[in-house]
């Protein structure tokens, strides 16, 4: 049987997490160590009894501890979230898609599990499984469970296409995941298949979403506005409130992780909003992405001197702090900026848009002022 809960050190504290829950409850560090000390064998703590009933309304009382609950051992290597693209292949072809050609190939099942196996020696509690799209993916099914096993609460990033398949939804009510966020082009087909460049994406997005609500999967929204479905932002809003669902609005578009422009036709230049200042981030410490080939880097922009985990192992992780601090330098066409102190876009991301010749206004404080 499944595990329903999991115990696990997370940066300097520790947490009790339940799959297919948002919440969970901070452990100090005696309790934590009391359930490593626990025979599987044996009823919980009754201090655990009580707080997962308080918290989540489960009773285990009387159940074996090892019969529900998998104990994450500490890692020394400080890593808490990671990314992962199983494949950068896709059933659709989006205007605005930053991953440029989508490319179905990647690495073996095998190692596909070696690297997920790593990924939680480091540490890694949340993982987001992406793409591409996902589900499309021969290796998914295996590869989810066998993170889920590894004791990783999952989040899905998919644009729903599938989420209609039988096998799908049973190994999600069997292995729930974390959170499912699906990707939303439009509000009516038109749109929505115009977007996408795939006829008919609209109705497999509905029957997959119909499909997702109905089985109670944890869903949130992405809010993709575009210039082709820029007037229908409201209808995708209240589309969402509609279905009781979570969402983010995104608007601004980026160039491909090669630096290319295509992406960047696809902005609603009404719709270019300023970010917020740049303060920094763990890319590269405590976070890491992984892409189809097991090609390590600090995230899912800055793809500089990646370490190849498969051949590796899990010591090449021991040069990701150096090169983010590296890739986080204000270089090229950021040298000496004066503004940098409030910019609103990172090193690597403002390298992509340069090398993209993207104008100044997208992404440059320097160019917003004179747009202004």
């Amino acid at each position: 049987m499944p595990h329903q809960l999991i115990a696990s050190p997370f940066l300097e504290q520790h947490l009790l997490v339940r799959p297919g829950h948002e919440d969970g409850l901070l452990l100090p560090e005696a309790n934590y160590e009391e359930l490593r000390a626990h025979h599987p064998a044996q009823p919980a703590p009754a201090w655990m009894v009580g707080a997962v009933r308080d918290q989540w309304g489960l009773d285990v009382s009387g159940r074996l501890i090892g019969d529900y609950l998998l104990i994450r051992q500490p890692s020394t290597w400080g890593y808490s979230r990671a990314s992962w693209e199983i494949n950068l292949g896709c059933n659709y072809a989006c205007k605005h898609c930053y991953l440029g050609l989508k490319v179905y190939s990647g690495m073996p099942l095998d190692d596909k599990l070696a690297c997920l196996r790593i990924m939680a020696e480091a540490g890694v509690l949340w993982l987001q499984i992406t793409g591409g799209e996902p589900t499309v993916d021969k290796d998914f099914m295996p590869s989810y469970r066998a993170a889920f096993e590894l004791g990783m609460m999952l989040t899905i990033s998919t644009n729903a296409s599938l989420l209609w398949r039988e096998d799908l939804l049973e190994m999600f009510e069997r292995f729930p995941p974390y959170r499912v966020t699906v990707s939303m082009y439009g509000a009516t087909r038109d749109s929505y298949d115009e977007l996408t460049q795939r006829k008919g994406a609209w109705d497999l997005f509905i029957r997959g979403m119909d499909a997702a609500r109905a089985a109670g999967l944890p869903l949130r929204m992405s809010v993709i506005v575009t210039d082709d479905n820029a007037a229908e932002e409201q209808a995708m809003v209240e589309l969402c409130e509609r279905w009781g669902v979570e969402y983010n609005i995104f608007t601004n578009m980026t160039p491909t992780i090669y630096g290319g422009a295509e992406s960047l036709t696809a902005q609603s230049k009404d719709h270019l909003r300023m970010r917020k200042q740049f303060t920094g981030c763990n890319a590269g410490h405590t976070f890491f992405h992984t892409d189809p080939h097991g090609l390590v880097s600090i995230c899912k922009i800055g793809r500089d001197d990646q370490i190849n985990l498969p051949a590796e192992g899990i010591g090449g992780l021991a040069r990701l702090g150096e090169i983010a601090d590296r890739l986080m330098l204000r270089t090229g066409g950021c040298s000496g900026c004066t503004l940098s102190g409030s910019c609103t876009v990172c090193r690597p991301l403002a390298k992509h848009y340069q090398e993209a010749k993207a104008p100044l206004g997208s992404y440059c404080q320097h160019g917003m002022k004179k747009a202004g």
